[in-house]
């Protein structure tokens, strides 16, 4: 839909605005006929909402610290809604926070908190406590406070807050999905456009490595990539991004070599426009739609490699929180009464990839010529 707002006229800004002033421009029926289709309109406010909560994952985490790594290997594998007591007693050397940095990466703890049982105050700053699991009595003298935390989701078996880790491996996800889909856009549309716009032996050396590396298996080419620039974070961005740009390609060189033969590219020619013009505000506006579709359908396949290599252990590394590692960390308990430590991050995998595969499935619709 958005293609035809750029093929009104050639020559100068009017057609632009006169189609944006209208009630029924053709940006606002694109819009419509997404919000008709309900499963992909909730699709889509259901990836606005995760990029939100991916973005505040720290404001919104019960546990706030780093990565949501607090460990209390006393409290391990905890059911959900389970309820337990800490003891929290302030640290002698107090850490200053940056406030940006508190919310958006998380705060050093000032303070130890201890998982308790049972507490008795024998004065104002002396009191009687047992560690959880524990029936060792323990006196403390000091400034203390006593809380009380309830796990939603319970605890992984290192004693963390479940809950916390599955809303901070949201932001892996999304974060390794648009970082490593803006990479292989920036590759792929560059040389589709390229190839199919010049054709002749730049069309065929670039379709040649296109074919090169489309026979590589994907995740095989992923792994070689990871292992060449070592395991990491940002070594997951570069690895899934430099590995995804040739379907892009490809798609992009189709509708280059059909978008090309128009009349309204023959006349750009013809008043002399260099190639430069043509092709990034004549051709590329008119191909967009495609290329947001199959943006939708890889934002799906770079979240679902992610995972995979996490769960090989070459992707995230601990602590950061990964579904993948989370399924790796707690795969073994599938066949015990703890499957839901696998099954959790496994469903919002799925939860994930579905909704940009039914937004993909969306745009196609709302792209669609025939549908118009």
């Amino acid at each position: 839909m958005f293609a035809y707002l750029f093929t009104t006229h050639l020559s100068g800004k009017e057609g632009y605005i006169d189609s944006f002033m209208k009630d029924t421009s053709l940006n606002k029926i694109a819009w419509d006929k997404l919000k008709k289709n309900k499963l992909a309109f909730f699709s889509l406010c259901y990836i606005f909402l995760s990029f939100f909560i991916a973005l505040f994952s720290v404001v919104l985490s019960p546990d706030s610290s780093p990565n949501a790594n607090e460990m209390h290997i006393q409290i391990s594998k905890k059911k959900p809604l389970t309820e337990v007591m800490f003891l929290q007693i302030p640290l002698k050397q107090q850490t200053k926070n940056n406030f940006v940095k508190s919310i958006f990466i998380g705060a050093e703890r000032n303070y130890k908190r201890i998982p308790i049982d049972y507490y008795k105050k024998l004065n104002k700053d002396i009191i009687v406590y047992s560690e959880y699991g524990s029936n060792k009595k323990l006196n403390y003298s000091g400034d203390y406070k006593i809380l009380n935390q309830k796990f939603w989701l319970g605890t992984d078996k290192f004693g963390r807050d479940y809950l916390s880790r599955i809303i901070h491996g949201s932001r892996i996800s999304l974060s390794v999905g648009l970082i490593s889909v803006f990479i292989s856009l920036i590759i792929g549309i560059t040389l589709g456009l390229i190839a199919g716009y010049y054709r002749g032996v730049i069309d065929d050396v670039i379709m040649w490595l296109v074919n090169i590396i489309w026979s590589i298996p994907t995740l095989l080419m992923v792994i070689a990539i990871t292992l060449a620039l070592g395991k990491g974070f940002w070594q997951v961005f570069i690895a899934i991004g430099f590995t995804m740009w040739v379907e892009v390609a490809r798609v992009v060189r189709g509708q280059v070599l059909i978008v090309r033969e128009l009349e309204y590219i023959e006349a750009g020619k013809v008043l002399a426009y260099k190639s430069f013009r043509i092709i990034f505000k004549h051709v590329l506006p008119n191909i967009i739609g495609p290329v947001i579709v199959i943006s939708a359908a890889n934002f799906a396949s770079a979240i679902l490699i992610e995972s995979g290599l996490s769960f090989l252990g070459i992707g995230a590394q601990p602590p950061v929180a990964s579904w993948g590692n989370m399924i790796k960390d707690h795969y073994s308990y599938i066949i015990m009464d703890k499957a839901y430590l696998a099954i959790i991050p496994g469903l919002a995998i799925m939860s994930y990839v579905l909704a940009f595969m039914l937004l993909g499935n969306g745009l196609r619709e709302v792209f669609d010529v025939k549908n118009k």
